[in-house]
């Protein structure tokens, strides 16, 4: 249960990260896409381990091998089938934690719905999960680029530091010139320094992704329970780590009053436009024309070296110190997770109400 997401452009993903590989089937792509592999791959890469000092030292190469529905470098309409084989398991990392639940981690609570859990890295709890979410997020991406519709996601925060003033769109691109993703040089290296810091500590930090989504009409998203806001908090809140949600002004918002967070209306060049942008581009869960921007909060890595206490299988209190290869802070490497959702979400919407083949959409 749970193993989907989408109503027409739905991706299902299996597999967990100590199994032989991880994989997806994504249904309700139009048929006649031109298929860019090598951008595919370029946003595994992005969210792949072993990266750089400030995440975790597993290396995986992250090939995804595409099986059905591409043919001759276009999608047929059909199921898309595919899997990323693992390659870099060290499943005796975690024999410690065999009979020990890791504090605020997934491990009890998988023992307490399903009697038994997979503790190999933890299995399916495993973020390894979100390569599937990539290579279809990367291929909704290619899709929406066609439509002018771009999504673009940085670190805002690690930590107590984070970025103090709002980033333009084309300016986040910047975020890729170094290795925590944020856009503000100044941050970046205070960010990089506390990572480092932490995992020195054998410890852990939590953070926050802005994602912004550029070039959407007015229009999209349904009034009441399908809202275009509550599914994409849907979407951002099944990444594993995510803790927190908000949109535009978020809860900051609601210390003013609504004469200040009002996005007063006028017109530009024929369109209705919006003179300050505090609802995120979304009214009354629909979209209204102008970026939609949300943060994301990743709260720290539980798995951490430094000694915890916690109980065992059997029910006795015990010290655990986790070993193994871990990320000191999962956000740098979030960024592409985070912008894949966003596709998900946004191309689920446009495909709605429209056709089933790509040269008409």
């Amino acid at each position: 249960m749970g193993n989907s997401f989408g109503h027409i452009f739905k991706l299902t993903s299996y597999g967990e990260s100590h199994g032989v590989a991880i994989g997806g089937i994504i249904e309700g792509c139009p048929a006649g896409l031109h298929i860019e592999i090598d951008a595919i791959q370029k946003e595994l890469d992005r969210r792949k381990p072993g990266q750089s000092k400030i995440t975790t030292a597993r290396k995986e190469d992250d090939q995804v091998v595409f099986h059905s529905g591409i043919f001759e470098g276009k999608t047929t309409g059909t199921p898309i089938g595919f899997y990323i084989a693992n390659k870099d398991q060290r499943s005796t990392d975690y024999s410690e934690i065999k009979k020990s639940y890791r504090p605020s981690h997934a491990d009890f609570v998988y023992d307490s719905k399903y009697g038994f859990r997979d503790y190999r890295g933890g299995g399916r709890s495993s973020a390894r999960e979100t390569a599937c979410r990539v290579v279809a997020g990367a291929i909704a991406k290619q899709i929406l680029y066609l439509k002018s519709i771009q999504i673009a996601a940085f670190v805002k925060g690690v930590g107590k530091i984070t970025v103090p003033d709002e980033i333009a769109f084309e300016n986040i691109h910047k975020a890729e010139n170094n290795l925590v993703r944020c856009p503000d040089e100044t941050a970046a290296k205070q960010m990089e320094s506390a990572i480092l810091e932490a995992s020195q500590k054998g410890d852990s930090l939590g953070g926050v992704v802005q994602c912004v989504i550029s070039g959407l009409n007015p229009g999209l998203g349904e009034p009441v329970f399908d809202k275009f806001s509550a599914v994409l908090a849907h979407a951002m809140m099944s990444i594993n780590a995510v803790k927190g949600f908000e949109i535009g002004s978020g809860f900051q918002g609601c210390t003013e009053y609504g004469s200040e967070q009002n996005d007063h209306f006028g017109m530009e060049e024929g369109k209705v436009v919006t003179a300050t942008n505090n609802s995120g581009g979304i009214q009354g869960g629909i979209t209204n024309g102008a970026e939609v921007r949300c943060n994301v909060a990743f709260k720290p890595v539980a798995t951490i070296s430094k000694e915890q206490s916690t109980v065992s299988t059997e029910g006795d209190e015990v010290k655990l110190a986790a070993k193994g290869r871990h990320d000191p802070c999962v956000v740098p490497r979030a960024i592409p997770i985070v912008e894949s959702m966003a596709a998900l979400v946004t191309l689920d919407f446009l495909l709605r109400s429209k056709t089933n083949r790509i040269d008409q959409l």
